[in-house]
């Protein structure tokens, strides 16, 4: 996401904006190593910005969406020395946490913050934010292992939620569904497709809310436009619950 260089510079606490412009007229500015003079000029997370030849550590808020692929752990670091989702988003200048999580061998939508506020506030049970999978599980599925799926399951020491599961398509030995939760426990999608009898052989979650992953690549991220940012902070509410 795309903001004017002033704008920039006042919200990462350099200084005022009409300051900011001041600076920039003067040529005291310089964007990814070159002297920027012009007030429209624009720049995003990934831009390396100096004042007067100190680098502008970024202070705003900054929301990514990452294409999280197969073989990733959802964390900062892990123990057994795997990639992390933090090393897909290191040309962001600011240290940015996962908004829930992405089993390892599960790929898609991730949403990625330095917003804690935020964070803890959409990972709140209470929220209930809907997220949608594809997946290709084995077996073809019967009526009343759907029904059963949609009520809810009893996994382990609790039940789960309703959810929601419709075909996509059928093949000779296995089927691809989209599945529709609003929890977010552990491995909870694959460990509800165990209940009924059928193992998850491709797990992908494509949307979170009103955000959808689309033809973002393998690997890749983006920041999030303006319209999704309103978007997610609509649904943290007027104030964090309880």
């Amino acid at each position: 996401m795309e903001e004017r260089l002033q704008k920039f510079l006042a919200a990462s606490g350099v200084c005022s904006r009409r300051k900011a412009e001041e600076l920039i007229l003067a040529g005291r500015v310089s964007v990814n190593g070159r002297v920027v003079t012009v007030l429209g000029a624009k720049v995003n997370a990934v831009d390396k910005v100096i004042v007067d030849g100190k680098l502008v550590s970024v202070s705003r808020h900054i929301y990514v969406m990452l294409h999280k692929p197969e073989g990733y752990i959802t964390s900062a670091c892990d123990q057994f020395g795997r990639p992390t989702v933090m090393d897909l988003v290191t040309r962001y200048n600011t240290r940015l946490y996962p908004v829930g999580r992405l089993d390892y061998d599960t790929s898609g939508l991730l949403l990625l913050t330095n917003d804690g506020e935020l964070t803890q506030a959409l990972t709140h049970p209470s929220r209930k934010v809907e997220k949608v999978y594809i997946a290709r599980i084995k077996g073809i599925l019967t009526p009343d292992e759907i029904e059963r799926f949609r009520a809810g399951l009893r996994i382990e020491d609790y039940t789960t939620a309703p959810a929601g599961i419709h075909i996509v398509k059928s093949f000779n030995e296995s089927v691809s569904v989209k599945i529709t939760v609003h929890e977010g426990r552990n491995r909870q999608i694959r460990k509800m497709c165990e209940a009924i009898g059928h193992s998850v052989i491709f797990l992908k979650r494509v949307a979170t809310g009103r955000l959808y992953l689309g033809d973002l690549p393998r690997s890749a991220s983006r920041e999030l436009t303006e319209a999704e940012v309103r978007y997610l902070k609509g649904l943290k509410g007027p104030s964090n619950p309880n």
